[in-house]
């Protein structure tokens, strides 16, 4: 079930701005024990929840490495969502209206500190297990650098240590999309909808690449009126539409590309050297949005760190679909 947190003081944020109260929704699974250490903390990607059972199959399982009967397990809706944290669609306490594209800009770091006010209020001093997947491992990777007494260990998948140009201009080709919907910046929830559906079908090409396309979506008869690859598209970016607005979404994709852990720190394998929780980073073979190859250079930059590849088709989006795979790296690894 979804709680809340309601933290009333003024929230700043690092590029300048701030939020005068900032609201933060969230899910426990299992029970925290006696010695307060069986706590596993879940950074969640983009598009995604704190309801880690309704986006990760058979992960919060008896038995899988977020076994609830085993775990406290807790993850915390990012700032900028649409699922209950402060986001664009929330009432700006100046105006008295939703804040729309007057959201201030926030970065990575904003969301980690989101999460420490959360986990001081809840009483949550160290934790075992630090768990973060693709934007969820952006979160990750800056808390272990901020924070690196805090966790004993660390698992990342599909993710960076810096926003590559790759990546961003993934990102803005995403933005651009939304731009383009002329409703874009009117006063309105549904705003800028066609742009953040064209959005979501250019980002799944990314997630999914070629071979997941290609086993999943050929049609089944010549000459169709509507290709499948085609209707899939059309269906991913209205399906979006019912469950995310276009403000959050733009707001995510530019919190996004502010991540550098090595940003006023002395660069990146100076950060990362600081980490002191026992890493695992996890590549998948058809990643297009985060290759094996970065993902072998970032644990080889992470002290201690080890490598684990997930075999999958379905690219980027592979972390969802193999969750037997993610279990058989992840259950040794934090075993105590």
């Amino acid at each position: 079930m979804i709680q809340f947190y309601q933290h009333n003081s003024p929230f700043q944020l690092e590029l300048g701005g701030e939020l005068p109260a900032l609201r933060i929704a969230y899910h426990t699974y299992g029970t925290l024990n006696e010695n307060r250490d069986n706590v596993v903390w879940v950074c969640h990607a983009l598009t995604a929840n704190s309801d880690v059972q309704d986006w990760w199959p058979h992960t919060v399982e008896s038995g899988k490495f977020l076994d609830p009967a085993e775990h406290f397990v807790i993850c915390a809706n990012i700032l900028g969502s649409p699922y209950g944290t402060t986001a664009p669609l929330h009432e700006n306490p100046a105006t008295g209206k939703p804040y729309y594209k007057d959201f201030p800009p926030y970065t990575i770091r904003d969301i980690v500190n989101a999460h420490r006010v959360l986990a001081d209020a809840l009483g949550i001093g160290h934790i075992d297990t630090l768990v973060g997947c693709s934007v969820g491992g952006f979160q990750a990777i800056e808390w272990a650098v901020m924070e690196p007494d805090r966790f004993t260990r660390l698992a990342l998948m599909a993710t960076d240590a810096i926003a590559t140009p790759w990546t961003i201009a993934i990102d803005e080709t995403q933005r651009m999309c939304i731009e383009a919907d002329k409703t874009f910046g009117e006063p309105r929830p549904d705003a800028g909808r066609k742009g953040l559906a064209a959005a979501r079908a250019i980002g799944l090409l990314s997630y999914r690449g070629y071979y997941g396309y290609n086993i999943t979506q050929q049609d089944t008869e010549e000459l169709p009126a509507i290709h499948r690859a085609a209707s899939y598209q059309q269906y991913q970016g209205e399906k979006l539409c019912r469950r995310f607005d276009a403000y959050s979404y733009y707001a995510i994709l530019n919190a996004f590309d502010t991540h550098d852990v090595g940003r006023r720190r002395g660069g990146m394998n100076k950060a990362l050297s600081t980490i002191k929780a026992k890493t695992i980073v996890i590549g998948l073979t058809t990643d297009i949005v985060f290759p094996p190859k970065e993902m072998k250079d970032l644990c080889d930059k992470i002290p201690g760190a080890v490598y684990g590849e997930i075999q999958s088709p379905f690219g980027h989006d592979g972390f969802l679909v193999e969750y037997d795979q993610l279990n058989d790296l992840l259950k040794p690894f934090m075993k105590k």
